[in-house]
């Protein structure tokens, strides 16, 4: 089966049990809706399962305020033979307000696997746009530089 849904947009409500201990929403709190925004894409795209198999420079621009309205908006901007790196931008404001200011970026590489869990190919992504394949582009040269990282932390890891 395939969805073939590039994109998805999830809002969540900032709620005061989400809150740490300097009284914005809590860094992990962003992180899980990250993650589902994420695998909801990535499900949406391949049609199977998916698994969480890199998340990459995380960044957190401004803080999320109870009360706003946050929106986490996932899109595939590369595919491999059974990878997705999913571009996730979070955005949140106030609803009575109805202005958003960026708050967070990343990007998370999902693996579709089989019911075995075995990797499993996915559709093929092309680009269509210039911010298409500008965004194609910054996948690529993110696996450029994570495969340099990896050859430093080599010695330091273990996996």
């Amino acid at each position: 089966m395939q969805g073939q849904q590039r994109e998805i947009t999830l809002r969540f409500l900032a709620e005061p049990m989400d809150v740490n201990f300097g009284g914005k929403v809590h860094g992990g709190t962003v992180m899980k809706w990250i993650d589902q925004a994420g695998y909801t894409c990535a499900v949406g795209w391949s049609g199977r399962y998916c698994v969480t198999v890199y998340v990459g420079g995380i960044r957190f621009y401004q803080p999320v305020l109870i009360g706003n309205l946050v929106e986490v908006r996932a899109r595939v901007i590369y595919t491999g033979t059974t990878s997705m790196h999913i571009a996730v931008d979070v955005s949140a404001g106030d609803p009575k307000e109805g202005l958003y200011r960026k708050t967070t970026h990343c990007i998370i590489i999902f693996v579709a696997v089989d019911d075995q869990g075995t990797p499993t190919p996915v559709p093929h992504w092309e680009p269509l746009t210039d911010e298409d394949q500008a965004l194609q582009a910054y996948a690529v040269k993110l696996m450029e530089l994570r495969r340099g990282i990896e050859e430093e932390m080599g010695p330091y890891t273990t996996a």
